[in-house]
């Protein structure tokens, strides 16, 4: 499997066990709070799996970086919450530093 897609499946395990921390209302429900454990093992281990061919730093700006725009889009449709144009733009640039690591570091795989 490609290490880009194995790395976007880590991103939507991330993604699935911060929507669900949020539903779990502080652990306070069950089913939330065991999808959260689940979901954040599972991509945690394929994030193991990447760094036998991406660099520690770049996998994580990475994971990091979709993660968090994933969660904000999430956020905003499901929970209601709102972004301002700061973070929109903050954002912004969060996924513009993505696409340089991606199309001109050396340090990631093309």
């Amino acid at each position: 499997m490609p290490v880009y897609l194995i790395l976007a499946l880590a991103v939507v395990a991330e993604t699935i066990g911060t929507t669900a921390l949020k539903a779990s209302e502080q652990f306070t429900r069950l089913g939330p709070s065991m999808i959260v454990v689940l979901a954040y093992g599972v991509s945690f281990y394929l994030l193991s799996i990447t760094l036998k061919t991406i660099p520690v730093g770049v996998v994580y700006a990475l994971w990091s970086g979709l993660g968090i725009v994933s969660i904000a889009v999430i956020a905003w449709f499901v929970f209601g919450q709102k972004l301002d144009l700061a973070a929109i733009l903050g954002m912004a640039m969060i996924v513009g530093g993505i696409a340089v690591i991606h199309l001109f570091s050396s340090a990631s795989p093309h």
